[in-house]
């Protein structure tokens, strides 16, 4: 069921690494029977590697450009639900591009709780160190203020990603 408010605008779940972007994501695009779209699952598909791969081949920047590509292309479709990676923040016209066609979500979660999500996983190129929790907590700051300009501010903490999807569900009716 569409909620009346949404259209077919599209819904952008934005937020740090663990938060529940794309789990979320996809339990918000079945139970709204739209598409979804994992950004960093569909540049890693086109450009036939890993984002750790692009990170060490190509750098970041070269990264930051296949993400701002991709994020134009998907700004100018209609009833998706993306989520985009965690550092898609960094550049405001992203943001603004996504809020131009669509509503923008910023999923948070606690050090503690991201640690607890993604602390295992060897595919976050931001989080190859020792102490991960430090990490997080030093990215998580410099992002925070970034994070924190979008006004829909959903927490994830302790919540399923059926729940997060629901209380999103929650702010469109």
């Amino acid at each position: 069921m569409q909620p009346t408010s949404l259209g077919d605008a599209n819904l952008i779940l934005v937020g740090f690494m663990g938060t529940g972007k794309t789990s979320t994501g996809r339990a918000l695009a079945s139970r709204l029977g739209r598409e979804f779209v994992d950004m960093d699952q569909l540049i890693e598909d086109r450009e036939g590697r890993t984002i750790p791969e692009i990170f060490a081949a190509s750098g970041e920047p070269h990264f930051r450009a296949l993400e701002r590509a991709l994020v134009r292309e998907l700004a100018a479709r209609r009833a998706l639900v993306i989520a985009p990676g965690g550092g898609i923040v960094l550049n405001p016209d992203n943001i603004r591009d996504f809020a131009a066609t669509g509503r923008v979500f910023c999923l948070r979660a606690s050090p503690e709780w991201i640690l607890k999500r993604v602390g295992h996983d060897t595919h976050r190129p931001l989080l190859q160190t020792d102490d991960k929790l430090g990490r997080i907590r030093d990215l998580l700051a410099k992002r925070q203020p970034l994070y924190d300009a979008i006004p829909d501010q959903i927490e994830t903490d302790g919540k399923t990603p059926d729940e997060v999807a629901l209380d999103i569900l929650a702010r469109l009716a």
